[in-house]
C-alpha cells in the first residue's frame, strides 16, 4: 500500500490537548471486525466486552522526563535537547536529538541549569537532528538520575502546542508503569484507571505486563510512498516467560488475547513461535507493521485515534481492514471524537 492512502483532513480543534478528567472516562468507539458495526461508549464500558479467562497485555514501560533546555557555552543560545536513549550508562554516553541543530557542532559544550547543575560535551553527529554527548558527572549514577529528574520536562509531543505541568507528570503516564526508558507514553494505556483495573480482574480478566520503550521511531515521519521501503528506528522491548505463560494458557483455550496499544502489539508480534504462541525475548525491534498482515497473538486491540500517514495509523488499519477503519476515521472525525496522545480510544474486536 501507498503512505497517501493514509492522509485524511484532522481539524486542529480534535487534537487533545488535555486529558480526560478521568482517565476511564475518556469516549470509546467499539469497532466490530467481522460485521463493520460501530458503538459509541466511555472506556470504562470495556469491562462489556470481556469476560473470565481472557487477557490483556500492557506494555509497562515509564516514561522519564526526556526534555531538557540548555545553553551553549559563549553565546549561551537555549538549546533543547531531547534524549533519545542512554547509550552507555558508566560514560553517560547519550542519543540524543538538538534543536536548533544548525548551531550543534561536535566539541561543543552544554550547560543546564541555573547553576550549571548538569554539563554536556558533543562528541559525535547521528543524524541532521541528531547527536551523541556525554555528560560530564563525577557523582553516582543515582545522583545523576535525580539531576535528570529535576531539570527534565515530561516530554509531552510538539503537537500539544503547550508547557507541560505537574498534571502531566502522571497522567502522561499508565498507572502500572514501571521500567523506564520511554521518551513516549504508550497512550492507549493512559485510559486505564487502578479502579477499572480492579474491576476487570474481578470479573476474572488476567493482565500479562511486557515492555517495550517506546522511542522517537513510533513517531518519526514516514517519508517514502512505497511502505515496504520504511525502515522503523529499533525500540528495546523484553517479554518474560510469565507474560508468555498467562498468554498462552489463555490463547489455547480460546480465550480472547486484547493487545493494549501498537506498542504492546509490536512487542508481540516480533516474538512468536510457529504455533502462533508468545515466546520469551529482549532485544531491539524495528517491526513496521502495515497492510496486509496476519496477526499472531492479539484478537483484540485498544489504541487511540492517531494523525493522517503515521505508522500508528497504517498498524491499525492493518489489523482492522484498511476500508473499515478509514470508514470509522471519518465517523470519528464528524462525531468530534479527540486525537492522539491525551485523545480518546477506540476498541477493535
Amino acid at each position: 500500500m501507498k503512505l497517501s492512502e493514509f492522509k485524511f483532513d484532522l481539524p486542529n480543534s480534535l487534537i487533545a490537548t488535555h486529558p480526560a478528567e478521568n482517565r476511564d472516562d475518556a469516549r470509546m468507539m467499539v469497532l466490530h471486525r467481522s460485521s463493520g458495526k460501530l458503538e459509541h461508549k466511555v472506556f470504562k464500558d470495556i469491562v462489556n466486552y470481556f469476560g473470565e479467562g481472557d487477557v490483556m497485555v500492557a506494555n509497562d514501560t515509564l516514561v522519564f522526563p526526556a526534555r531538557l533546555y540548555g545553553r551553549k557555552e559563549k553565546t549561551g543560545a537555549k538549546i533543547e535537547v531531547f534524549l533519545l536513549r542512554e547509550l552507555n550508562a558508566e560514560m553517560h554516553l547519550w542519543d540524543v536529538l538538538v534543536d536548533p541543530a544548525r548551531k550543534i557542532r561536535v566539541g561543543n559544550k552544554l550547560y543546564f541549569g541555573e547553576a550549571d547543575d548538569l554539563v554536556a560535551e558533543v562528541i559525535d553527529n547521528t543524524t541532521s537532528r541528531g547527536r551523541t554527548i556525554r555528560f560530564l558527572w563525577d557523582g553516582t549514577d543515582e545522583e545523576f538520575r535525580q539531576v535528570l529528574e529535576t531539570l527534565g520536562e515530561t516530554p509531552l509531543p510538539k503537537y500539544i502546542k503547550r508547557k507541560p505541568d505537574e498534571e502531566d507528570k502522571e497522567r502522561y503516564q499508565t498507572v502500572y508503569a514501571k521500567h523506564e526508558g520511554a521518551v513516549a507514553a504508550p497512550t492507549a494505556g493512559l485510559h486505564f484507571s487502578k479502579e477499572l483495573i480492579k474491576r476487570l480482574e474481578i470479573k476474572g480478566i488476567r493482565f500479562a505486563e511486557i515492555t517495550l520503550h517506546t522511542g522517537l521511531g513510533t513517531f518519526r515521519p514516514i517519508e517514502v510512498e512505497d511502505l515496504s521501503k520504511h525502515k522503523m528506528d529499533a525500540e528495546y522491548y523484553r517479554i518474560e516467560e510469565t507474560a508468555c505463560q498467562i498468554v498462552n494458557k489463555a490463547k489455547e483455550k480460546g480465550h480472547r488475547i486484547c493487545s493494549i496499544g501498537t506498542t504492546t502489539m509490536r512487542a508481540m508480534e516480533s516474538s512468536f513461535t510457529a504455533q502462533q504462541l508468545l515466546k520469551p525475548s529482549e532485544g531491539w525491534t524495528n517491526h513496521f507493521i502495515h497492510p496486509p498482515y496476519n496477526f499472531n497473538i492479539a484478537d483484540s486491540l485498544v489504541t487511540n485515534f492517531h494523525l493522517p500517514k503515521t505508522s500508528l495509523l497504517i498498524m491499525a488499519c492493518a489489523f482492522a481492514g484498511y476500508d473499515l477503519m478509514m470508514e470509522a476515521y471519518k465517523k470519528a472525525i464528524k462525531d468530534k471524537y479527540r486525537f492522539f496522545s491525551y485523545g480518546d480510544a477506540m476498541l477493535i474486536i
